[in-house]
Parts: structure tokens; sequence; C-alpha cells
């Protein structure tokens, strides 16, 4: 007999909500060998994404295809990563989280964290077992690099995420254009006020790529100086 997610995935059959699929990754989930699905689309539109083709693209891999190949990797993965793009705008991404979470793999989530009613749910049915939350900068500045004005959906994430016992990290990508030091200072300080402790990570942006807004060169400013708090360590990446 199926089960309400097994019906629902059948009827998304036709559907193709995952642009591509990475088979293999040591490097995602931490400590732990994992394959990625990128979902297609996003309700952002981050001036340094070199992911454009995830964004503005259309999906080519059905849910029951990725089933499939889950399938034959249970015995040789630990976890599944969900990515993006912004993996919970898929209106059936709840159901085919518990699909995949049933077949006993770990459950990494990246998100923007535009969702927070989405990422309630899975917190609630105890559907995932990671988070890696972007925070993209502070109000005054989070329209301009994301195009958007989905900062108070991201806030609700990040205090769900506190609220609950699920290990999350917090990681920015940082133009030398667009975010200063001082930018990341104040993010650290919201950080700790909102009561994160743990890692954050600082990732650089990567010159020469295709991103959706053609940005200048950027520069590691920030390396050399020490933001760690004693209860934030600052990591660098890239």
């Amino acid at each position: 007999m199926n089960t309400n997610n097994e019906l629902i995935l059948q009827k998304e059959s036709a559907a193709r909500p995952i642009y591509s699929l990475t088979p293999f990754t040591l490097l995602d989930y931490p400590h732990k060998s994992a394959c990625i699905l990128w979902f297609a689309g996003c309700n952002m539109r981050c001036l340094y994404c070199y992911n454009p083709r995830i964004v503005f693209g259309k999906g080519i891999i059905s849910f029951e295809n990725a089933i499939q190949f889950l399938k034959g990797r249970k015995q040789l993965l630990d976890a599944v990563v969900f990515s993006g793009g912004e993996c919970l705008l898929h209106k059936k991404s709840i159901a085919f989280i518990a699909e995949v979470k049933k077949m006993g793999f770990l459950i990494k989530i990246d998100t923007n964290g535009s969702k927070p009613e989405v990422l309630d749910e899975l917190i609630k049915k105890k559907l995932i077992n990671y988070v890696a939350l972007d925070f993209k900068a502070m109000p005054q500045k989070f329209e301009k690099i994301t195009q958007s004005k989905l900062f108070t959906p991201f806030e609700k994430s990040l205090h769900l995420l506190l609220k609950s016992n699920i290990p999350f990290e917090v990681r920015t990508t940082v133009h030398s254009d667009l975010l200063k030091k001082e930018d990341i200072t104040e993010m650290i300080f919201y950080l700790e006020n909102a009561g994160y402790i743990g890692n954050y990570y600082i990732q650089h942006f990567v010159n020469g790529v295709e991103t959706i807004k053609k940005l200048g060169h950027s520069f590691k400013e920030l390396e050399n100086e020490n933001l760690s708090t004693d209860k934030i360590k600052v990591h660098f990446r890239g």
C-alpha cells in the first residue's frame, strides 16, 4: 500500500524540478559522504551568484529518477544534500525529503532562509539533520545584493533553527565591492544578539566565473582580519 508521500511523488513523476545531480562529495556534509541534488529556480537574484543557469534554468531530473538513483546508493552514501537555487521552493519538497529520509539517508538543506514555513514543517517532522543557512547581508544591503525583500523570512528561519536542536551553520558570500569589514562585523554582532553560537563561514567570491551580474575583481580583504569572537568562530572558504 502506498503512503501519501509515495502517491504525491507518483503524481509528480512528470515534473523535473532538479537541474543536476552531483553523485559524490566529501565537502558538502561535514564528515559524511553525500550526493547533491541541485534544484532549479530561486526567489533571489544575488548579484554574485555563480549558478545563474540553475537559478534561471529548468529542471531536467524528476523526483522519480532521483529516487531510482538514490536506491542504488543506499550502502555507498551517508547523506543527501538538497541545494540550488532554492531547494525549498518546490511545492512537493517536503514529500520528497520525507521519501529520501525514509530510505535511511541523512538530510542536509542548503537554503537562503526564505521559506520559514517549509523549514518549520521539516523541523517538526524531524526530516532534516543539518542546515547551511545563507546570510546575505543586513537589511540595508540585503535588497541590493539579493534583488529581493526577503530579509524578514530569513530572520524567521534563523530563529527557527536557533530554537531547534538541529546542527546548522551560517555562511556569507563576500564580494569586496558589496560587503566590507564593517558589514561583516555588524552581521557577527547581529548573530550574537540573536543567540547564535558556532561557526560562521565567509566564502570568498570566485573571480572569473559566470554570475548573474557582471562584477569586477573581488579582493580577499578580510582574510587577514581576526573577526572571531568568544561565541562565533569565523572561517574562510575559497
